[in-house]
């Protein structure tokens, strides 16, 4: 590994925020520094900031996750945030969700040497998985797409009142502002943006939070819902 690339030792903000699970957080700091690299993850310039810029970061998501509930990562990728907030939380169900074979190889391969067994590993696009994939309480996400296109794909998955958590940067106002059309079309009856990390991250990590009423995704996803879900059941009596 070139020096460029080196992993830096663990923050000590990091032993206190994943606990009992700092080895395993490690372990994938790791991966992430190697395999992440190699296979084209992640960028090797990434690998000095790892835990300040992407798992910390990620971690303190947890924050503003509710106690037991399902939650879908949306667009996976190398596994953040879903793999720091599964260390974190395991009262959690996470489903990863990553379209690209050797992303969900990847991230297959973390959650089996990790242990993670509260961590399920999909491939797919949110939009193919609607309907077979059980709703779930919260949609996460992280550097996947603008936020009116990521509501299109994460909002149509929670179920009723459920809420999507995207970390997002500086400019998290201006694009809740922009598409708060879009998103009321989808069914959202709520919106922040929050600062979450204090003690942890500098700067904080920025949240936006979507809350839905009893159509997540409007009437148009309710419908295409409830089609792919006679459809699985047609076919599971086959």
């Amino acid at each position: 590994m070139t020096e460029e690339a080196e992993l830096p030792q663990a923050p000590e903000e990091a032993r206190a925020v994943f606990g009992e699970f700092y080895p395993a957080a490690v372990r994938y700091a790791e991966l992430l520094a190697d395999a992440g690299v190699t296979r084209g993850l992640i960028g090797p310039r990434e690998v000095p900031r790892l835990w300040e810029r992407h798992l910390l970061n990620c971690a303190v998501l947890s924050e503003v996750v509710p106690e037991g509930v399902t939650v879908c990562d949306v667009g996976s990728g190398a596994g953040l945030p879903g793999i720091p907030l599964a260390l974190v939380r395991p009262d959690l169900k996470i489903t990863l969700l990553e379209p690209l074979l050797r992303r969900t190889n990847f991230l297959q391969e973390v959650v089996e040497l990790l242990g993670l067994d509260h961590v399920t590993v999909v491939r797919g696009r949110a939009e193919e998985v609607l309907g077979t994939l059980p709703p779930v309480h919260v949609v996460t996400a992280r550097a996947v797409a603008p936020l009116d296109r990521l509501a299109g794909w994460g909002v149509p998955l929670l179920r009723p009142y459920g809420e999507m958590l995207a970390l997002k940067g500086d400019t998290a106002e201006e694009e809740l502002k922009n598409t708060r059309s879009a998103l009321s079309k989808l069914g959202v009856v709520k919106t922040e943006v929050l600062q979450v990390g204090e003690g942890v991250v500098e700067p904080l990590a920025t949240v936006v939070r979507v809350e839905v009423g009893e159509s997540p995704g409007g009437v148009r996803f309710a419908t295409k819902r409830a089609k792919a879900a006679r459809v699985s059941r047609t076919r599971r009596r086959r």
